[in-house]
């Protein structure tokens, strides 16, 4: 078979909201692949998924889709605590990876994610798609062709309307919404200066979510983290859940001659306006709809990325590193004072 006629074999791990978005354009979009299989430990999770995008194979554990011939690379798409298992046992499979982001829980797990994948061979993509984003990708060549000269302040938000699922208050399985939501922000923020974030003052607290306080005291649903760069340039990362109004994810990058806005806040174009109700314009409803070009750029990138023997555009030292801001984030909440980031000289 001719390299250019050969389809990637896909198994998406894990069939849930961020599961299903990949495995929809895997099945429906993404040229030289197609998905053989789908996983997940709730059968009527898996079932509805297989029901939907007519894949005949389903496996309850993941380490069955492994053992398939017919899976080439795999996406993972499991809660945080589980990816370094799940993609550890895909590089000894000989599988290439998508791992979704979060990328682990601590920096030694992405130090073993990376290792592993390097000596199978295989590559390994972390799932940061607003790098794949129109809007993103023209801010980042805008800001690269001098327009606002250098910049100097970069700000990021992320607000998301849900209410958490029971796993993710607890800080110790999911690393709070530092890692669930503002992880884009992190890398978003790395991608545009070019530079690492050395030390983070962050505070944390728990205003939306009454029912997570008595049980995870620790939980919070809303922070801000002031961030200072190796080179001496300056972050601001904002995050909330279950805000209820919308989704929302924007950025503000300030330079030495000007500034660049990104992000929209209105779900559509479409304007109303009467005497009852005064100008109505729909916020955002979610991610999965903000973001559905970005997913399918990411995943035909992971694909073609394989098939044309070139690294991915989002590597593991990427994940690696938004996870020792979250980790040094984290830290302090609790210790209430500046943390350095591991790894990076001030």
């Amino acid at each position: 078979m001719k390299s250019d006629d050969r389809k990637l074999g896909i198994c998406v791990i894990g069939s849930g909201r961020a599961g299903m978005i990949h495995a929809r354009n895997f099945a429906r979009r993404v040229t030289r692949a197609r998905l053989v299989a789908l996983t997940d430990p709730h059968a009527p999770t898996l079932a509805d998924a297989r029901a939907e995008l007519e894949v005949e194979t389903g496996y309850a554990d993941y380490r069955q889709a492994l053992a398939d011939l017919r899976v080439d690379a795999v996406v993972v798409v499991t809660p945080t605590s589980l990816h370094r298992e799940v993609v550890l046992a895909a590089a000894r499979a000989g599988k290439h990876v998508l791992c979704e982001k979060p990328m682990a829980m601590d920096v030694r797990e992405c130090d073993d994610m990376i290792d592993s994948c390097a000596r199978a061979s295989v590559k390994l993509q972390i799932g940061f798609m607003r790098r794949y984003d129109e809007s993103f990708r023209a801010a980042k060549e805008r800001l690269d062709a001098g327009e606002i000269g250098e910049a100097v302040l970069v700000k990021s938000l992320t607000h998301g309307p849900s209410v958490p699922q029971e796993w993710m208050y607890d800080i110790a399985k999911s690393n709070g919404p530092l890692a669930e939501v503002n992880s884009h922000d992190i890398d978003a923020a790395r991608w545009f200066t070019g530079s690492e974030i050395a030390e983070v003052y962050a505070v944390g607290g728990n205003f939306r979510c009454p029912q997570a306080r008595e049980k995870y005291p620790d939980f919070y649903d809303n922070v801000a983290m002031v961030c200072r760069f190796a080179d001496g340039r300056q972050g601001f990362i904002d995050g909330a859940v279950s805000v209820g109004y919308g989704y929302d994810s924007r950025m503000e990058i300030v330079g030495t001659r000007g500034v660049l806005f990104v992000g929209r806040t209105e779900q559509d174009s479409v304007v109303g306006c009467s005497a009852d109700r005064g100008i109505v314009r729909p916020f955002v409803k979610s991610w999965r709809t903000l973001f559905t070009e970005a997913y399918y750029a990411e995943d035909q990138d992971f694909v073609d990325c394989i098939l044309d023997g070139r690294e991915p555009r989002v590597r593991g030292i990427d994940g690696r590193m938004a996870v020792a801001v979250v980790n040094a984030g984290n830290r302090s909440i609790v210790e209430r004072r500046p943390v350095g980031v591991e790894g990076v000289s001030a």
